[in-house]
């Protein structure tokens, strides 16, 4: 399995932490925030998943998926299914803290997330994992199997590398819509669109973001069904990486990284680091943006098939 060339860096690609390379940030300042909703404080949250098992046929070893910024299990519902039925392994779709049906918690980092992940696993007595993660998802899965590499037999990272660097400042963007939302009271998903437009331009975010919005109750006005200030809060947070140094940590089973062609958060620059820490890796290029799965799904599924029937 070989990367695609691409040799070109990419237009606003993200900035590298200095010991890398060279980092960038300008510190994002938020307005106060009010919020009524209760949060969960301990050390793990217990996550909210869907099971796919291709009704009951999947019966191999299990694959766990976790979604981005922003994302549920609900995302994920369809490559869940495909890989459940191509490769006979049960899938376990994740809303990770802060997101889905799972409980919010004013702590959100890369930390907290992998703690939590870890947990799952042993609640489900799940061994043998194969670990895939799609952006925040992704460095979750990385920061996992530095944490310890016993937790799981290998892991699938989808645009997104173990290096600090500064969110896209799209991200920003996308909360301060979701927040103008909110302060609105919108009575409809077409009114809620209208305002999130300046914010995120391409129609296909804006449903994706929009997959939070729920109403609470009969004729209340739609809510994020996200904590919108916890998450801004993070964005710092979800740009660094909780490991620093290839040379005290690396994960020695496989590891395969898929990138978007036409995404800026996996550049070639971040090949040398990815190999320090993850020596056993393969790369692959997929025709897509950072959406990988979603904008390209069958080129997706065919590169996570292929990786793990090469380990059988």
């Amino acid at each position: 399995m070989q990367a695609l060339p691409r040799c070109t860096r990419p237009l606003h690609a993200p900035v590298l932490h200095q010991k890398h390379i060279n980092r960038i940030q300008t510190p994002i300042a938020f307005p106060a925030y009010r919020w009524t909703r209760s949060f969960h404080a301990s050390a793990s949250i217990e996550l909210a998943f869907d099971l796919h098992d291709n009704g009951g046929k999947a019966t191999g070893a299990p694959i766990l998926i976790l979604h981005g910024l922003f994302g549920s299990k609900r995302n994920n519902r369809s490559i869940s299914k495909a890989l459940a039925r191509d490769l006979s392994r049960p899938v376990y779709a994740l809303d990770l803290r802060n997101h889905g049906d799972s409980t919010h918690d004013k702590e959100h980092n890369y930390t907290a997330l992998a703690k939590d992940t870890e947990a799952f696993l042993k609640q489900h007595d799940l061994k043998d994992a194969t670990l895939i993660g799609h952006s925040m998802g992704a460095k979750t899965v990385m920061t996992m199997a530095l944490r310890d590499p016993n937790c799981c037999a290998n892991i699938i990272a989808v645009d997104n590398a173990p290096v600090d660097a500064a969110l896209l400042s799209d991200f920003p963007r996308y909360v301060e819509g979701m927040r103008r939302v909110e302060a609105k009271g919108v009575q409809s998903q077409k009114e809620a669109d209208q305002i999130l437009e300046p914010f995120a331009k391409e129609l296909p975010v804006r449903q994706f973001l929009l997959t939070n919005l729920v109403r609470p109750g009969p004729n209340e006005p739609y809510k994020f069904k996200i904590p919108v200030h916890i998450l801004a809060n993070a964005l710092g947070n979800l740009g660094d990486f909780p490991f620093k140094d290839p040379d005290a940590t690396r994960f020695n089973k496989r590891a395969l990284f898929v990138r978007g062609t036409r995404s800026p958060y996996v550049i070639d620059e971040m090949i040398p680091i990815i190999g320090r820490f993850f020596p056993r890796f393969e790369m692959v290029d997929v025709e897509s943006g950072h959406w990988v799965i979603s904008e390209n799904p069958e080129a997706f599924k065919r590169a996570v098939v292929e990786f793990l029937q090469d380990s059988e």
